[in-house]
């Protein structure tokens, strides 16, 4: 009959076919293996979960036995439990950790399971003698020593002693455990520091701290003595002599019960961190021969002594000068069994369980003469650890597991596949990996592209920080000891996988579950095809006036503009006109897609303005995009023509001052990026802001063009304020400051035909040798008269959009300007057909926009922008802040509360950010239905908008003729003024400081941070760092197109996902889950033909389950919300006292933020709102009494 203890098919223990082979009977028997003690074993309970638990049920499997599981009820989802035979529940109500030290229930489920050995795994019980003599009296076998063998092993000081008595070379230390602090200090007089504390019972790293000092011993031994009770249930410690970077050398021994003891050589387990190993090698690299023999003569003749059975390991530190000391038996297979069973070809496992069995080494063919090394292994342990972080563990669920394989590697692992759940209740390792080769150097290559092969999504894990080890010259040369990771801290110098598909994923199901990521002021769907753009000739396209830039400087660049015959056009398609018409939203993607064409058709413009004013901001704040990466893409593609931004002065390209090393540093980072023109203006004409931006672009190599903004009709002599002698006055600072173009910004199209002739004629007069170049905007439809006008007067150069993104609040047409000039001494030299092919292109692409577009509910200009004086870009923006503010219909009336809101602040020029000051005042009237007059007779009570604080607090400079009184003195009270020049007292900011910060946060790499994310964060703190953030979760969202970015793809929808070149994705959009107990939707997918799902939360749902209260009307104590808007900053809590005025909270919509403040004096008894909470109007803020 056939014996149930041989493998299938039979197998060689011994790889090479050279060695022993396994019979299907038991073999001949000889004086030498004749014991009568060989007993089968037909069916195996692993005492363990997780890798250990399966790589023993595959090594049963192969022999022919039955297996058998426990699991703890926080694991009934683990691998071990279906890959066993069966599976039986332990510990039921206890933690999870003991549930697997519940010694009775494991007992019980054997001995009613008709088991014949339990294999203890490593850890758990596996080094318990009381475990083992356990499994003895049921009747059931342990697969490892005896008991006695165990407790005298697993008891360090007693192994030390055996080890001393065997005639192996230790470490000084105390002979029995020490079991108070005092009889520690005593040894540590006697011996001197540094100390070794570890667990007298147990290893893997726990219970072990290095005390180097008097003051170090008592903590340390606390925490050591806790660590080991909770790890092993027992606290006993014992103290050795610390031996300073030593190399961690283990040998590997098997002994069987009739007295054989063989050696499967060494491992070299030095590279640790906090005494748990993270990389381990077999065999030892650079061991002198006489040592490696020495060390395996000792280990086997140690387990020869205290009769050792199984599988084991004699645990050594070897130190700089070649002396070696025993540490410790590790009474049990260890993790690192598999990189021996690679080098050796010897099954440990299967060894173990014929061992146990009753079968001899010689049985086995296990001659110590017959097992030699082949090559070189190497293990590492990849873990659900974050290294950036300390080794954090991580938990969640795994969203995408591919592994690395290929010849010689090996995986041993649980719970490494997709869907998988890594809980916080047990060890983090996720898959042991094992790579095999001729020597360590092709092991490690091996090794490297293996891990570099992993996709692991869902949680962190350490294999950035393995891959560093790996690649390190100290690792690959051999050289490594106990202090390796200690002392190279590059080794943390991480570089985190890109994960780009995930996060795309993450991004649409986020859009197909929550909406839009930036909101959507209107209800329009996007075009369902994006637009082909023109065709572009090969080659490079032809030289336009960069050329002479580049040559000649910026003062021969403003030369060839005067000297240039007919008129030069600016196109500014690419900012201000989406800005004005699509509220910025214009993507980089789109842009990009006709940049080509633009350059070759379009050589012969003055500048293209591609960049700055708000296009920086929303870039990161709703498109998610890098306005950096930007400038730089369409510099690539268009490297012909001159790029132009705006830059407002002080401010740069925010809305708030900055120290002056802020806008110097901006302005020399945009140069490098690609920027040529600055368009240098002030929201206010005040010339100190003004000549810090002149200065500024003008050190950094630009050219600078400064703007006179424009407001008034200097036409009309009743307007008396912005005369022409105002303007003239302006112009000549500016010309003494040194521009080298003068620009007339007019931003709400106020400069008619007739102001444009006497303004640029008078101009012109004045300054014979300076370049002019106008700006203005078609809302009332006299743009290209105007412009027309300007360049007859002399202008030498005229802002215009693309027919298609041109008219209403944008710029003239510049077809209609190249058509008007064609044949004139004005003309362009631009081909009319050229322009209509670029228009095509512009009116397909505003059909991605539909969302955005004005023209949803603005249906045409209005010249009532002469009575009103709103700002092109900000008369769109009114529009969508209406809209989202529940006003549309009283657009009307922000209109005109607009005009009321410029007479009550004085009759400001209008321009970022003084106009962002009068429209907020505006929707605040409307908001709370107050007229001009109400304002005023109610100024020192009313909680004002932010930015109307601070522009009255002199935040943004000075105004022509002052501030508006006594309305500033009644908003402000004893707020304080600034006088003079806002941003000139503002210290340098330190760049090194903010790098520092921003590296910690991100947990840095190592590498300096590049300069244009520390002028993000300098700029826009707040939206740098939520951009960043976000950028970070959802990934490079700018290769999506632009509808799946708006939209979100539909269910069955098939698309394709350009990352870069040669690389596309294949994305199907399956299906949506229902919602889950945790706000949470399943979001499916099919990506490159395999399925992929994501968890989203749902944002509504969650927020439906709370109602917020409302303020009650009439009620002087409840502060109710004066508009919808996100809670930005709490500034009370509840209990505080508080005087009438007092600021409460800071609350932002659409940009705007309001500080709302006490209507009554009192005592705070509740807040119901917190940072980052989205409110309704009137929703309830806080309670007064």
């Amino acid at each position: 009959m056939w014996q149930l203890w041989v493998p299938r098919g039979g197998r060689t223990l011994l790889g090479g076919g050279r060695l022993f082979q396994l019979f299907r009977g038991p073999p001949p028997r000889t004086a030498a293996t004749d014991t009568g003690t060989y007993r089968p074993i037909r069916k195996v309970l692993v005492a363990n979960r997780g890798e250990i638990a399966i790589r023993v049920f595959r090594a049963c499997t192969e022999l022919g036995i039955r297996t058998v599981a426990v699991y703890s009820e926080q694991d009934t989802g683990q691998m071990h439990r279906q890959k066993a035979d069966e599976a039986y529940l332990v510990g039921r109500g206890l933690a999870p950790v003991q549930a697997y030290l519940h010694i009775p229930d494991i007992i019980r489920v054997a001995q009613e399971n008709a088991v014949d050995a339990i294999h203890p795994g490593y850890g758990f019980l596996s080094e318990r003698a009381d475990f083992a003599q356990a499994c003895v009296d049921a009747g059931v076998r342990f697969v490892g020593p005896p008991p006695r063998v165990v407790r005298s092993m697993g008891d360090k000081v007693e192994a030390r002693a055996m080890a001393i008595a065997a005639g192996v070379p230790v470490v000084p230390g105390t002979p029995t455990p020490v079991g108070s602090l005092e009889v520690a200090q005593d040894f540590a007089a006697r011996v001197g520091f540094p100390l070794m504390v570890k667990a007298a019972h147990g290893g893997g790293g726990r219970g072990m701290r290095v005390v180097r000092d008097p003051q170090e011993l008592a903590e340390g031994f606390s925490r050591a003595s806790s660590e080991a009770l909770a790890a092993f249930g027992d606290g006993a410690l014992f103290l050795e002599k610390f031996i300073e970077r030593p190399r961690h050398i283990e040998v590997q021994i098997l002994g069987d019960q009739h007295g054989n003891v063989v050696h499967l050589h060494e491992r070299d387990c030095s590279i640790q961190r906090r005494h748990q190993k993270v990389v381990e090698i077999a065999p030892a690299a650079r061991l002198p021969p006489e040592l490696r023999a020495r060390l395996a003569r000792d280990a086997v003749r140690l387990a020869q002594q205290v009769g050792y059975e199984n599988a084991g390991t004699v645990e050594f530190l070897v130190d700089q000068s070649g002396d070696y000391y025993f540490i410790e038996v590790n009474s049990r297979l260890q993790v690192e069994h598999t990189v021996t069973e690679e080098i050796t070809g010897v099954d440990l496992v299967q060894a173990q369980l014929q061992v146990a069995a009753g079968r001899s080494l010689p049985e086995l063919g296990l001659l110590q003469e017959s097992i030699a090394v082949n090559g070189c292994a190497i293990q590492c342990r990849v873990t659900t650890e974050d290294p950036a972080r300390g080794f954090q563990p991580d938990t969640g669920r795994i969203e995408v597991f591919r592994s690395g394989e290929g010849m010689g590697i090996r995986l041993d692992g649980a719970s490494a596949f997709q869907g998988a759940l890594i809980s916080p209740h047990y060890d983090s390792l996720l898959v042991k990996v094992v790579a095999h080769g001729p020597d360590q150097p092709t092991a490690a290559a091996k090794m490297r592209r293996a891990l570099a092969e992993f996709r692991i999504r869902g949680v962190k894990t350490n294999i950035p920080f393995l891959q560093n080890v790996l690649a390190h010259p100290q690792f690959l040369g051999g050289a490594v000891d106990t202090q390796f990771i200690d002392e190279n801290p590059e080794l943390f110098h991480l570089s985190p996988g890109q994960n780009r598909a995930q996060k795309l994923l993450h991004y649409l199901g986020h859009v197909m579950v929550n909406g839009p990521s930036t909101p959507l002021p209107v209800k329009a769907k996007a075009a369902l095809v994006e637009p082909t753009p023109p065709p572009v000739p090969m080659g490079d396209p032809p030289a336009g006036l960069r050329a002479v830039l580049q040559r000649e400087g910026p003062g021969g660049f403003a030369r060839a503009l005067r000297g240039h015959r007919g008129l030069l056009l600016t196109d500014t398609t690419f900012r201000d006109a989406h800005q004005s018409l699509l509220a910025t939203r214009v993507r980089t993607r789109d842009l990009a897609r006709v940049a080509p064409f633009a350059a070759h058709a379009l050589s012969g413009l003055c500048s293209m303005e591609t960049w700055g004013g708000a296009t920086f901001d929303v870039s990161m704040r709703f498109l998610h995009e890098c306005p950096w990466e930007r400038l730089r893409e369409l510099r690539r593609l268009v490297p012909n023509i001159p790029f132009q931004m705006l830059l407002r002065g002080a401010n740069a390209v925010g809305y708030t001052n900055y120290p002056d090393n802020v806008i110097h540093r901006f302005c020399e980072v945009a140069v490098t990026n690609g920027m040529d023109i600055f368009r240098v203006f002030d929201a206010l004409n005040f010339v100190p802001n003004l000549v810090l931006g002149v200065e500024a672009a003008g050190a950094a190599g630009g050219v600078v063009e400064a703007a006179l903004s424009y407001t008034g009709d200097v036409a009309d002599p009743s307007r008396t304020k912005y005369d022409l002698g105002y303007y003239l006055g302006v112009a000549r600072e500016l010309v003494a400051a040194g521009t080298h173009v003068l620009c007339i910004k007019d931003m709400a199209g106020l400069l008619t035909p007739a102001a444009a002739r006497l303004l640029v004629g008078t101009l012109r007069d004045t300054f014979p040798d300076v370049p002019i170049h106008v700006h203005t905007h078609d809302t009332a439809g006299a743009a290209v008269a105007s412009m027309l006008a300007a360049a007859d007067a002399g202008a030498d150069v005229v802002d215009v959009a693309v027919d298609a993104m041109a008219g209403m609040t944008s710029q003239p047409s510049m077809g209609a300007m190249v058509a008007c000039t064609r044949g004139t001494p004005l003309d362009t030299g631009i081909s009319l057909e050229k322009v209509f092919e670029y228009s095509e292109y512009w009116e397909a692409t505003r059909g991605l926009y539909a969302a955005f577009d004005c023209t949803a509910t603005m249906k045409s200009g209005n010249a009532d922008v002469y009575e009103n004086e709103i700002p092109g870009g900000q008369y769109t923006n009114l529009h969508f802040q209406a809209h989202a503010m529940g006003l549309g219909h009283k657009f009307k009336e922000v209109k005109k509360a607009y005009a009321e809101a410029n007479k009550l602040l004085g009759d400001l020029i209008k321009v970022t950010p003084s106009s962002k000051v009068v429209g907020d005042l505006a929707q605040f009237m409307v908001q709370n239905g107050l007229s001009r007059q109400e304002v005023e007779a109610r100024a020192d009570e009313l909680s004002f908008p932010q930015s109307v604080v601070e522009f009255l607090q002199g935040h943004i400079g000075t105004p022509p003729g002052g501030f508006p009184e006594p309305f500033r003195s009644r908003v402000l009270k004893d707020l304080p003024r600034v006088k003079g020049r806002p941003g000139a007292t503002l210290p340098p900011l330190d760049f090194e400081a903010l790098g520092r910060e921003l590296g910690e946060g991100r947990g840095g790499d190592g590498t300096p941070l590049p300069p244009e994310e520390l002028l993000s964060a300098a700029l826009y703190p707040k939206v740098f760092r939520e951009f960043r953030e976000f950028r970070d979760t959802f990934g490079p969202v700018s290769v999506l197109g632009t509808r799946l970015f708006l939209e979100g793809p539909a269910i069955a929808e098939e698309f394709e996902v350009e990352l870069e070149r040669g690389k596309t994705l294949h994305i199907k959009a399956l299906a949506l889950g229902d919602l889950n107990s945790a706000g949470q939707r399943e979001v499916f997918f099919e990506l490159n033909g395999q399925l992929r799902s994501i968890l989203v939360r749902d944002t509504q749902a969650i927020k439906e389950m709370h109602v917020h209260p409302k303020a009650q009307r009439g009620v002087k104590g409840q502060v109710g919300a004066p508009m919808p808007g996100e809670v930005v900053e709490l500034r009370v809590g509840e209990g505080e006292r508080v005087a009438k005025g007092a600021a409460l909270c800071v609350l932002s919509a659409m940009k705007m933020e309001t500080v709302v403040t006490a209507p009554v004096a009192g005592t705070v008894t509740r807040v119901h709102v917190r940072p980052g909470m989205s409110l309704e109007g009137d929703d309830l803020i806080a309670e007064i009494q």
